[in-house]
């Protein structure tokens, strides 16, 4: 039986895990030497690439002195925790990074607590120590302080640590003393990290992710806890709610380099994949056929926030997209619910519209993305905080949020968060920025990251993540100004634009088809006003004097889709289609409006 050892990489969004399992793939030469396979190698699909976050977790295996090493690469965003929960349950070990500057951040704290709980063996790499102003031994002691917090037991406490730069590609046990690569690491992985445990009994193993091939469909993927599997072999599969079906294993592999390899049998504790099984859900457990015993199944927190999705009803639908009906959209969404366990989704009262639950907005946005980018067309209304009955008080979820910034716009940023209901927590100088942290409601976070990075020139990095439900905070101000809203269907003319630069600011461009009841800019008075911007010049001989200046039209607004969802209002929805973001009035003409504005 070969040493296997099975870790999974957690970290705060930034801190390097995507980075550091580079280096450990050329360390342990995954790749030839004429291969340049780039940076970020598991970031692999364009959303991941684009943003530069990991959205799904990766499994990839290598190969040190004789021990095979399975590394879990996982996102490090509190939208996508529900990635986290389930893939720890793979490992026996966690390596948990920390920026030597920033120290432990709110997500730290979230992924550290689940594996704490799930009772795995820490190992800490304290990343970025070549950062000017860093202070990687005070990082230490917060990360002590920070387990002894979170409850963790005495030879959890008693954790490992390697100092180094993944990025420069060095590990050490001392930070000051730089050595040349990654050894010192793999050697802390092999030597404190249990091997995975071995029971005696019958076959189990949770399914903790899903994979999908065209050609063999569904792939199960988990750690064989105890007993054996083999190609051929009969199971059972025991449900979520207890109920048993009985299938058979068709194929098997095991993960090797960023690829896998097809074998014949899977010795006890290694992650593999099973191609066969029918009708499983992450959370099943793959048993012995003539005994079954279920394990426990993976528990997720509950979503904190819901988005009504619906068709495409506006006058430009079908123009971009291939799937345009409510069932391409219900079978795309429940699709969607195999894999992606912190999501819900709800039927409504009416056959075109869906209540989607999840965990933020950029948890949704990241499936919306995904979605125009298949070819479907959908439109989204204004995202909206779960609200929930404790004890018979009405209670919303607060999060715990931290603000990077420069010391001199820190008062703006305080202002701003504290209208929002925001209570401050503390604030700490690190060089020339300031930290602040804040218990702020969720309510109050949505369409704060923009207002923030405009107040600050850009500056502010902000994190956050939910922490409870609270009884509600009263009202939280929302958007200021009102919408320009396109009384005709047409293009945008450069000379309507012009005229009316001085009512507010454009989201069009000159040339741009528009539609009646479209939202083509912002008022800069606080209620909306219906504009028409497909006028053109009247060309009579009469002259006037000054009549042909240069039309002078500032750069429209283009809104990022994140941007679109958090600056919409309750009446307006953000129409997606796979080449445009547009923003639209739910009730497109004047008189509807007027007739709905009372209901």
């Amino acid at each position: 039986m070969a040493n296997i050892k099975n870790i999974a990489i957690i970290a705060h969004v930034d801190h390097g895990k995507t980075t550091l399992v580079d280096k450990i793939m050329y360390h342990c030469q995954l790749f030839r030497e004429n291969e340049n396979t780039g940076d970020l190698i598991l970031d692999n699909n364009d959303l991941e690439r684009e943003r530069g976050i990991t959205i799904t977790s990766k499994n990839v295996s290598v190969n040190y002195k004789g021990t095979k090493i399975n590394v879990i690469d996982t996102p490090g965003h509190a939208d996508f925790g529900g990635e986290v929960e389930r893939v720890l349950n793979m490992a026996d070990g966690v390596l948990l990074i920390v920026d030597a500057f920033e120290g432990p951040m709110p997500q730290t704290r979230f992924v550290l607590q689940k594996a704490i709980d799930l009772g795995l063996k820490p190992c800490v790499v304290i990343n970025k120590v070549d950062k000017e102003n860093c202070t990687p031994d005070e990082v230490h002691e917060k990360v002590f302080d920070l387990m002894f917090e979170l409850g963790a037991e005495e030879w959890q406490l008693d954790f490992p640590t390697v100092y180094g730069s993944a990025k420069n590609n060095w590990m050490s046990t001392d930070w000051k003393n730089q050595t040349d690569s990654l050894e010192p690491l793999l050697d802390m992985v092999v030597e404190h990290v249990p091997a995975p445990k071995l029971e005696d009994g019958t076959t189990q193993m949770l399914i903790t992710s899903l994979d999908f091939s065209s050609f063999t469909g569904r792939i199960a993927i988990g750690r064989l806890t105890r007993g054996e599997l083999k190609v051929g072999q009969n199971i059972s599969l025991v449900k979520r709610d207890g109920t048993i079906v009985k299938n058979k294993i068709k194929e098997l592999h095991v993960f090797e380099g960023v690829g896998r390899r097809k074998v014949d049998e899977v010795q006890t504790g290694d992650i593999c994949a099973i191609v066969g099984l029918e009708g499983f859900e992450i959370g099943d457990t793959v048993a012995d056929f003539e005994n079954p015993e279920g394990l426990k199944t993976i528990a997720i927190d509950e979503p904190t926030m819901s988005m009504l999705f619906t068709i495409n009803d506006s006058p430009f639908f079908g123009k971009d997209g291939k799937y345009v009906t409510s069932r391409h959209i219900k079978e795309r969404l429940y699709k969607e619910l195999e894999k992606n366990l912190a999501l819900r989704v709800e039927e409504t009262d009416s056959a075109d519209k869906f209540m989607v639950f999840g965990r933020g907005v950029l948890h949704l946005s990241v499936l919306i993305e995904t979605m125009r980018r298949e070819g479907y067309e959908l439109q989204i209304g204004q995202p909206q905080v779960i609200i929930r009955e404790i004890d018979g008080v009405k209670c919303e979820p607060v999060e715990e949020m931290t603000i990077d910034l420069p010391e001199s716009v820190s008062g703006k940023a305080i202002e701003m968060v504290t209208m929002r209901k925001g209570e401050m927590l503390s604030m700490t100088a690190k060089g020339d920025r300031m930290v602040c942290e804040f218990l702020v409601p969720s309510r109050g976070i949505i369409g704060l990251r923009n207002q923030l990075l405009t107040a600050t020139a850009g500056e502010a990095i902000m994190a956050h993540r939910f922490k409870e439900y609270q009884p509600l905070k009263g009202g939280i101000p929302e958007r200021q100004n009102g919408s320009l809203i396109s009384m005709e269907k047409g293009q945008a003319i450069p000379y309507s634009i012009d005229k009316l630069q001085d009512r507010g600011r454009f989201f069009v461009n000159p040339g741009e088809d528009i539609y009646e009841g479209q939202v083509i800019g912002e008022n800069s008075r606080g209620d909306d006003m219906a504009i028409n911007v497909t006028k053109t010049k009247k060309l009579s001989n009469v002259r006037s004097s000054g009549a042909d200046d240069k039309a002078k039209i500032v750069p429209a607004i283009k809104f990022s889709l994140e941007e679109a969802l958090e600056y919409i209002q309750k009446d307006e929805y953000v129409e997606v289609t796979p080449n445009h973001i547009r923003l639209r009035k739910i009730y497109l003409t004047e008189v509807e409006r007027k007739r709905n504005k009372n209901i």
